[in-house]
C-alpha cells in the first residue's frame, strides 16, 4: 500500500523482474498500474485497461496463487469462467467476484466478467481493505 490520502487507499503492481519487458511492451508499468480504493469504489487501472466496481457488486474476495506464466501475466481472460487477471507476478494475487459482472479486457464493454485478479505487491492488505469496504466477511 502506498498512499492513504483521505479515502483513498492505492495498491501497487508486484512487477516481477523478468515479466518487466513484455508488460513494458504493451504499456503495463509501475507508473501504469495500480488498484485504487475509492470513498464508494474499486478502481483497478493495468495500462491501457480499466476495470472499476462499485462495492455493493462485490460479493467475494480472496487470496489466490501461485501460477504459471501463461496463466497470469499480462491482462488476461480466463477460458474456463471468463474472469479477468491483471498479472504481473506468478506468485499470489487478490480475486474479487462480483455479482454483475464488469468491464475491462475489451474497450466497448461487450465482453463481460464475474471476477478480477490483481497481483499488488499488498495481497493481504488490499483483500483485507476490500472486505472492509464491501462488508464481505470471510468464510
Amino acid at each position: 500500500m502506498t498512499d492513504t490520502s483521505t479515502d483513498v487507499v492505492r495498491f501497487d503492481f508486484a512487477f516481477a523482474v523478468v515479466h518487466r519487458p513484455l508488460l513494458a511492451a504493451v504499456g503495463v508499468t509501475p507508473s501504469t498500474a495500480q488498484v485504487v480504493l475509492t470513498d464508494d469504489r474499486l478502481v483497478a487501472r493495468f495500462g491501457p485497461w480499466l476495470c472499476t466496481t462499485p462495492y455493493v457488486n462485490i460479493t467475494d474476495v480472496c487470496i489466490t496463487g501461485p501460477y504459471t506464466a501463461v496463466k497470469a501475466i499480462g491482462a488476461r481472460l480466463s477460458l474456463t469462467d471468463s474472469g479477468l487477471t491483471f498479472g504481473t507476478n506468478t506468485d499470489a494475487g487478490v480475486c474479487i467476484s462480483v455479482e454483475r459482472p464488469v468491464r475491462g479486457l475489451d474497450p466497448l464493454g461487450v465482453l463481460r466478467h464475474p471476477a478480477l485478479t490483481v497481483t499488488v505487491e499488498d495481497v493481504e492488505g488490499l483483500a483485507e481493505a476490500v472486505r472492509e469496504r464491501a462488508g464481505v466477511t470471510t468464510a
